[in-house]
Formats: C-alpha cells, structure tokens, sequence
C-alpha cells in the first residue's frame, strides 16, 4: 500500500510541470474527438442492435420495453466511453510512456540502469495484447452488469486490469531485464492491481477521467522505476509527502 501511494504523490508531484499536462491531454482530446463522433453517426444504430440481444429481450417481452430502452443508452453511451479510454490508453502506451520512461528514469530514477530491451515492436505487441482481452472480458460480462451493484464492481475490475496489463510491463520494458520484470510482477502484482483499481475509479468521472490512461502511465511508470530501485538495492529517494 505504502508504494502505491508514494506512486500516486510522486505522480501529482509531476503535475506542476507544465510539459505533463500536453502528455495527459493529447490522447484525452484525440480519443474524445474520434468517440463522440462515432457516437453520433452511430450510436442510435448501436442501440437498435442491443434491444435485440437478450437481457433486453427478455425485459421487452415482461412489457417493460421502456426500461430495455434506457439500459441499452446507458449501455451504449457506457460503450462509447469505455472505448474512447480504451483509444486513449493506446495513444498512451505506445507514445507516452516512452516518453515519461526517458524524462522520469533520468531525472528521478538516475541511479536505475537501463537494461532492458526497449522494444517498441513488444510494447506495441502488449498493450494491443491487453486492448484484445480488455475488450473480450468486458462484452462477455456484460450480462452480468445487470446484477446489483455488479454494474460499479465490473467496470473497475477491467479497467484496473488493463492498467496493470499494459503499463505495468511498458513503464519497466526499458529498465528491467526479463527476469527482473518477471520477478517484480510477481512480487508486486496484487499491489499494481490496487494502483489500478484506484486509476479505474478515477476514469468514472465524465470526461476528466480520459485523462486517467495517461495518468496512470505516469504512475505505472514511478511505482515500476522505484520497486525495480528498490530490487536492486540502489538508495531509496524520500520525496516530502510520501511515507516509509
């Protein structure tokens, strides 16, 4: 816990640097752009579609076609976001960790060799990887969000898994060679679901949460560079704020 939240500090810490913020708001903006057109030439098609899959179906014939109505926009506009963060947290692996791994590692991480393979081809590789199963857990639990209070716990639970999928291993890939990053993952998986699981909260909030994928690269890319830090046995940075 204790890491998660010194990630979390370090990253604010960052936000009062101006050149932070044109990483966070680039994917955000070309994501939202992209979606909410999308949405608009083709989300009254897209909720068409879904009145005709069961559960909605199944509410339709119990009379209640006004409520399948209203679930299946919920459930649409709920689609359209996910997807516009699911874009953003694309544009955000492949093209801002890169760039928050260089300018962190050599300003905040000096002592924390790269060794790693920074392979551009694998980071690619992984965050379509994760993208693919993020997609395939979210539609086929979609059934399952009609169960109370399943509709808060799901969405949350996959967003904190593709945090962890995709950045977890890009914000190390430079650093960590294969068998650190192997060693670190396992070591400190249920602490980099629980970083997730707080950026996937944050995600929620209508549209200032795009900013969330970007966010959480920025995070992924501290609580990875101070535990590969911290493996190696290099001296610990204490930053005001943050505890032992």
């Amino acid at each position: 816990m204790v890491e998660v939240f010194n990630a979390l500090v370090r990253s604010l810490n960052n936000l009062q640097q101006r050149g932070i913020w044109l990483r966070l708001a680039g994917p955000a903006a070309v994501a939202l752009l992209v979606w909410l057109l999308l949405a608009f030439f083709a989300l009254e098609w897209f909720v068409a579609e879904l009145l005709q899959f069961p559960p909605l179906t199944w509410i339709t014939a119990w009379g209640a076609f006004w409520l399948a109505k209203i679930l299946a926009w919920l459930g649409g506009w709920l689609a359209v976001f996910a997807l516009a963060y699911l874009t953003a947290m694309l544009l955000a692996a492949i093209f801002v960790v890169p760039l928050l791994v260089k300018e962190i590692g050599a300003r905040e991480y000096p002592d924390v060799a790269r060794m790693g393979d920074d392979s551009f081809v694998a980071s690619t590789a992984n965050s379509l990887l994760a993208a693919l199963g993020f997609l395939v857990g979210w539609i086929g639990t979609l059934p399952l969000w009609l169960i109370p209070g399943m509709g808060l716990v799901l969405p949350i639970y996959w967003l904190a898994w593709l945090n962890r999928r995709t950045f977890a291993y890009d914000a190390l890939a430079a650093h960590a060679t294969k068998h650190e990053w192997k060693a670190l993952f396992e070591k400190h998986r249920g602490k980099m679901l629980l970083l997730g699981i707080l950026l996937g909260v944050f995600a929620h909030v209508p549209f200032v949460g795009l900013l969330a994928p970007a966010f959480a690269a920025l995070a992924y890319v501290h609580y990875g560079l101070e535990a590969l830090r911290r493996e190696r046995d290099g001296a610990v940075v204490i930053i005001e704020g943050e505890v032992l």
